[in-house]
């Protein structure tokens, strides 16, 4: 069958065989083959394709034009991320072209699959990048100058794949382009499988951030510098930590940190620096504003106590999503009363949803892993997404 071919084709491109997880980080080389993979698809399929501004990829079937209905999502991961995350929605959304042309279906507006750039964020640290630079919520003065592990730019990295980087930046006349998006996606989490479905309309996306937080100190000799002469900046940082589990627990909200670098990173130095990142979602944005504060403040605190310096930055924030009422409303009546759900997950249709009508389909997750090698979807749930975003395509545009 169609997705199962592309799901087969696809599977193997960056993954990381240790761990069976996946690094498809963007512009790199795991990227380049998953873009290829896609424009040979696509152009397989008789669709137009091109790269925008900001390097986000579009397939046309027919002529582009104003009223556009788009569907799609990434390829691109987190470390040792998942299999379907992302990519269920640009295969899906393949598949669901070829079953409404097996139908004979012909769409009266422009429709397109989108492959949005760095939606993770794993490798420039600003999740929906691409989204985010094409409706200008992040200007392409700071996107440029975002910098990898390795200390590569945005700039650099772009320029390397033959994209202008000064061309970064909002592509207004694209985006009034777009009539209605539309992202299937990999649920992440178990409302379907306790609902007892294979699919789900979203209803919401939490408002949710990333901060970065620098803890700093003084190295020293791990053997002969006394506790009491110590500032060590680890101490502080795990404190903090542990203060931000409390605080998002006596909250109702998640707060977690999942990256830390350390310098020197020397198993007999006491560190001086250690570079975390705080990654916080809230049901609502004065409950997460709250929890932030109250993480931050612990923080300053400790560092008091313990001589060290602290600072944070927030590298990114997205605000409480609620996706259009009569857009939901009218794909779950589509889906034969699909059931509604929200998430705490972030995604480029919850960037975009500022600028045009967005909604998205869930896919049953039946281990309710995501960001992981466990995330998972079954053979019979992913083909009844392909026959569920075929339909919603079909409703929004061919008729």
């Amino acid at each position: 069958m169609t997705f199962e071919k592309l799901w087969g084709d696809l599977l193997p491109v960056g993954r990381y065989g240790p761990t069976g997880g996946y690094r498809r980080y963007s512009w790199t080389a795991a990227d380049a083959e998953c873009r290829a993979w896609f424009v040979e698809e696509a152009t397989r399929r008789g669709l137009t394709v091109e790269t925008d501004r900001n390097g986000n990829l579009w397939a046309w079937w027919g002529a582009p034009g104003p009223g556009a209905v788009v569907t799609g999502s990434h390829l691109d991961s987190v470390p040792d991320g998942g299999a379907f995350d992302g990519p269920l929605g640009v295969v899906s959304a393949l598949a669901a072209i070829d079953l409404l042309r097996a139908r004979g279906a012909r769409p009266v507006r422009p429709l397109a699959v989108a492959v949005f750039v760095e939606e993770e964020g794993a490798r420039f640290g600003v999740p929906c990048l691409g989204s985010r630079l094409l409706t200008g919520a992040i200007s392409p003065e700071r996107a440029r100058g975002l910098r990898d592990a390795d200390g590569v730019t945005l700039a650099e990295a772009v320029a390397a794949h033959g994209l202008d980087p000064d061309a970064l930046g909002p592509d207004t006349e694209r985006l009034r382009s777009i009539g209605v998006f539309v992202e299937l996606h990999v649920e992440q989490g178990r409302g379907l499988v306790d609902l007892g479905a294979p699919v789900g309309v979203a209803s919401s996306i939490w408002p949710h951030g990333r901060w970065r937080f620098d803890f700093t100190g003084e190295a020293n000799h791990a053997g002969t510098t006394r506790l009491e002469d110590r500032r060590d900046p680890m101490l502080t940082f795990a404190n903090t930590v542990l203060a931000a589990r409390k605080k998002a627990r006596l909250a109702g909200a998640l707060a977690t940190v999942g990256k830390v670098h350390v310098e020197p990173n020397g198993t007999n130095a006491i560190p001086s620096a250690v570079h975390a990142w705080l990654d916080a979602r809230a049901p609502d944005e004065e409950t997460l504003r709250a929890v932030v504060g109250e993480i931050v403040q612990a923080a300053r605190e400790r560092a008091a106590r313990d001589g060290t310096g602290f600072a944070e930055t927030c590298e990114s924030y997205t605000p409480v999503v609620e996706f259009a009422g009569d857009l939901r409303d009218r794909l779950a009546g589509v889906l034969g009363g699909a059931p509604v759900l929200p998430t705490g997950a972030g995604h480029d249709a919850g960037v975009l949803a500022a600028e045009v009508p967005t909604a998205m389909l869930f896919v049953r997750n039946p281990t309710g892993v995501s960001h992981a090698p466990a995330e998972h979807a079954e053979l019979p749930d992913c083909l009844a997404g392909v026959a569920a975003l075929a339909a919603v395509l079909e409703d929004l545009g061919c008729r």
